[in-house]
């Protein structure tokens, strides 16, 4: 009896290890629980009690919106995204041992895909899919820059539609064409908005050419449809009550199916919304590792702090003032009212969802001069205690005792907004008229983003003297760009805001703002070298832009992205040491009602 319970009891073991194997391809446990365990997890609630049942109403047909904004942006993300999203759903609705499917369900909505980050900061697929691609799913497979400079050179009236910002780049099969004709047979609202685009599919038939482009619009006309509906209908639900935010709605659904966000950028920045703000749409190119031009889709629906809005909106005064001390020569006029706003993040979608602190839109240089710039800042993100909390850690980590204490949640508030405006500020355009992300390419984001950090920086001082913060307030906001610049891990070179941290780090310490000292040879900032530090890789950085000189770009970055595992690597063991979270997930509540 003894040998038949024991025998029974293995037959359980073997058939419950059985149920719970996961298919090839799937990470098990061991792989995903380390990733999600290094997660700090916050989940977004703020009060929307003060929304009228108008404002409740079109809330909801936002979030539906945003919602396929999301799997637009999971499919430009990787083309096999959704049907392994529902692999794994089916996976897990079936299984007896649901622990595992559960995390896979929870790296894809960490990851926004089937590809994760690890510990080590590798790009790996977790499901049965493809590697990535350095251009995603906006290029086709395979493709390399060589190739596309090729083509555009054999093909220059190409150019403009390969390269905008809002168009996916087809290789021209039979399939390909016909499939995108039948598209356009199907929305004749998208033939009547692209003049010329039939005339150009058709003639692809006659004359092939290996690669052709088509716009957002078209590519991914019925979800762009039907996300403009959800727009029309919350429109409609507040034309009383928020006209000039009904105006917006309207707008940019147009703009999805023109891809021309104008009419959108205009009616957004210059309109008065009341509670609710919305970002909707393809504006940020960070995705886009092969030419850093191709735009993502993403949406912030967002509930305006009223209290905190006004009184940010008296420091806005001086933008001005700090353009023209900005160390470069070729400063230009610039509007003192940008509408700021403080928000509390009700949902974000797309390649908006995570702890993004701040944003500041449009990226148009031409709608930015036109109509100006909006800044919005997500209270609920940069004042969080426990985000801010993990922040500290790392800081503490490496700083010597007599520094940790400068770090302050108002610092990182301060940097941060100033970094936004920092945007808006300086170089947004070549001497010979080109945008800095034709000129620049692949390096644009990580020179822009990296400006605006400095910008912030820069700023400081002119914000002690008009009286915006004192000594004290000063001083967290260097602190906190010294934090800005740590890294936990050795970034990838895909990785803009990482890379530009790390080039900061390293002026930074070759010019002595910060430098090892003691037995543990932990941080020293020396403050007093701040500003000038600060100012000469500012006016660097400036002129690169200025110049719009690709291999300039590149020099500059080869000669400032170094790693040092002597330096870098003890930091960052120090800081896996001792702070416990790498990394933010973020949930919404209103999204798990």
């Amino acid at each position: 009896m003894k040998f038949l319970s024991l025998l029974a009891c293995s037959l359980l073991l073997i058939a419950f290890a059985a149920a719970a194997e996961l298919p090839a391809g799937y990470w098990p446990l061991e792989r995903t629980q380390p990733i999600l365990d290094a997660r700090l997890k916050v989940t977004l609630d703020p009060d929307l009690g003060h929304l009228s049942p108008a404002e409740s109403q079109a809330l909801g047909e936002l979030l539906e919106a945003g919602q396929i904004m999301h799997a637009l942006y999971e499919q430009q993300l990787h083309a096999e995204a959704l049907t392994a999203k529902q692999g794994v759903e089916d996976l897990h609705a079936s299984a007896t041992a649901p622990d595992a499917t559960r995390n896979l369900l929870d790296l894809y909505y960490l990851f926004k895909g089937p590809v994760a980050t690890t510990l080590d900061n590798e790009r790996l697929p977790f499901l049965p899919v493809d590697a990535p691609n350095l251009g995603k799913n906006v290029y086709p497979g395979g493709l390399t820059r060589q190739e596309i400079d090729a083509f555009l050179e054999a093909n220059p009236a190409a150019r403009d539609s390969l390269l905008a910002v809002r168009s996916v780049l087809r290789r021209a099969s039979a399939e390909n064409i016909a499939g995108d004709l039948v598209r356009l047979d199907e929305h004749p609202a998208i033939e009547a908005l692209h003049p010329g685009l039939r005339e150009r599919l058709e003639a692809l038939t006659e004359n092939p050419a290996w690669m052709y482009a088509v716009p957002y619009a078209l590519a991914y006309a019925p979800q762009l449809t039907e996300a403009r509906q959800h727009l029309e209908r919350a429109a409609s639900a507040i034309d009383d009550e928020a006209p000039d935010f009904a105006a917006y709605l309207r707008n940019r659904g147009r703009d999805l199916l023109s891809g021309d966000y104008e009419s959108g950028d205009a009616s957004w920045v210059t309109g008065r919304f009341g509670k609710l703000n919305l970002q909707f749409g393809s504006y940020e190119t960070y995705d886009d590792s092969l030419l850093g031009i191709k735009a993502f889709y993403s949406a912030s629906l967002l509930a305006r702090d009223e209290a905190k809005s006004r009184a940010l909106a008296a420091a806005m005064t001086e933008l001005q003032s700090i353009e023209d001390a900005l160390p470069y020569e070729h400063q230009k006029r610039v509007r003192s009212d940008i509408p700021v706003g403080v928000y509390n993040v009700v949902a974000d979608f797309g390649q908006a969802r995570g702890a993004n602190t701040a944003t500041i839109l449009p990226n148009d240089a031409n709608h930015a001069r036109k109509y100006g710039r909006i800044v919005m800042i997500r209270n609920n993100i940069l004042a969080n205690p426990a985000i801010f909390e993990n922040s500290k850690q790392r800081f503490d980590a490496v700083v010597a005792p007599a520094f940790r204490d400068h770090l302050t949640i108002d610092g990182g508030f301060n940097r941060t907004l100033w970094h936004e405006i920092g945007h808006y500020l300086g170089a947004s355009m070549t001497a010979d008229g080109r945008s800095l992300g034709e000129a620049l390419a692949d390096y644009a984001d990580l020179v822009e983003e990296m400006k605006s950090d400095l910008v912030s920086l820069h700023a400081a001082p002119t914000l002690l003297d008009i009286g915006y913060y004192d000594e004290q307030g000063l001083r967290a906001h260097y602190a906190d760009g010294i934090r800005r610049t740590l890294q936990v891990v050795r970034p990838r070179p895909e990785q803009p805001y990482q890379n530009m941290q790390l080039m900061q780090f390293n002026y930074f310490m070759e010019h002595g703002l910060i430098e090892p000292r003691g037995e543990g040879a932990l941080l020293a900032i020396n403050y007093e070298r701040y500003h000038e530090v600060v100012s000469e890789l500012l006016g660097e950085v400036l002129h690169l832009q200025y110049a719009g000189d690709y291999d300039r770009a590149k020099a500059f970055v080869e000669r400032w992205n170094y790693w040092d595992d002597r330096v870098h690597g003890r930091l960052a063991e120090l800081i896996q040491e001792q702070a416990r979270y790498r990394g933010t997930m973020v949930r919404y509540a209103i999204l798990e009602k």
